[in-house]
């Protein structure tokens, strides 16, 4: 499996993006996908995750701000992304699990991106 994430960028504080994570995975339908960060110095976090009936997970941090989706049709997975804050700021990855729900831990994801930077200035 592979996933190629795009749309992040350079914004600032209150702005939007919208990130994108391509898989090509005949079996995308029904996987858990998880959008997470990682910022210089912290552990991989785990932002949003949504399941095969479409239920989703998101942070505290994010929650009201952040929005995940997909389009099974595209094999793609989205993160839309609003009133962005500073600490928002961090590599962003997009993470599949190959059987069973979304977990937040990182270790339980078995397919990685190679990651899109967001920086969100002051």
């Amino acid at each position: 499996v592979q996933l190629v994430e795009s749309g992040g960028g350079v914004v600032q504080a209150g702005g939007s993006l919208r990130l994108s994570c391509a898989a090509s995975d005949n079996f995308f339908s029904i996987r858990a996908m998880g959008w997470f960060r990682q910022a210089p110095g912290a552990e991989r976090e785990l932002v949003a995750a949504i399941n095969s009936g479409e239920g989703t997970f998101y942070a505290n941090s994010v929650k009201g701000r952040f929005t995940i989706s997909r389009d099974n049709a595209k094999n793609t997975l989205y993160l839309q992304m609003n009133d962005l804050k500073p600490e928002d700021t961090a590599m962003y990855y997009c993470a599949l699990r190959r059987a069973g729900d979304y977990w937040v831990s990182w270790r339980m994801y078995d397919d990685w991106g190679q990651g899109t930077q967001v920086t969100v200035s002051p």
